[in-house]
C-alpha cells in the first residue's frame, strides 16, 4: 500500500510520540513537526478518514493498526538507515536528514539487503 510521504510522516510521528509520551493530541504533532495548527489539523482530519488514525472525544490519537503498520515500516527504516549513515561517518544531524528523506523512497528489495548486509556487518 502506497501513501503520501506526509502522511507516512505523520504517522511515524504519532508512533514516536506515543511511545515517548504514552498519549498523543494533534498539538504534540504540531510541536513535534513544526507546522501550523490548521496544517496538522486538516492532516488528521484526512488520515481519519482514510482509516489510519482515530480520535477520541478528549482529542488523543491513535493508531489505527493500518496506521501502525505503516507508521512502524517507516520508523524501522528511519532508524536503520539513520544508523547505517552515521557509522559511515555522516554526522548524526545530517544522517537523521538524509534517512528522513531515503526512507520514503527505498524499495522494500533495497531495504532487505540493505538491512542484511548491516546485520552482517555488525557481526564483524
Amino acid at each position: 500500500m502506497k501513501i503520501q510521504e506526509s502522511a507516512e510522516n505523520y504517522l511515524e510521528t504519532i508512533l514516536v510520540l506515543r511511545r515517548e509520551k504514552g498519549a498523543v493530541r494533534s498539538i504534540d504533532v504540531v510541536q513535534r513537526m513544526n507546522f501550523s495548527k490548521p496544517s496538522v489539523s486538516r492532516a488528521m482530519s484526512l488520515l481519519r478518514q482514510n482509516g489510519y488514525v482515530t480520535m477520541d472525544k478528549e482529542g488523543f490519537l491513535e493508531l489505527t493498526y493500518r496506521g501502525l503498520e505503516i507508521a512502524e515500516r517507516i520508523y524501522e527504516r528511519h532508524r536503520l538507515v539513520t544508523e547505517w549513515l552515521i557509522r559511515l561517518g555522516v554526522t548524526p544531524e545530517v544522517a537523521e536528514a538524509d534517512a528522513c528523506r531515503i526512507e520514503h523512497d527505498i524499495s522494500e528489495e533495497t531495504f532487505v539487503r540493505l538491512k542484511e548486509h548491516i546485520g552482517r556487518a555488525a557481526q564483524e
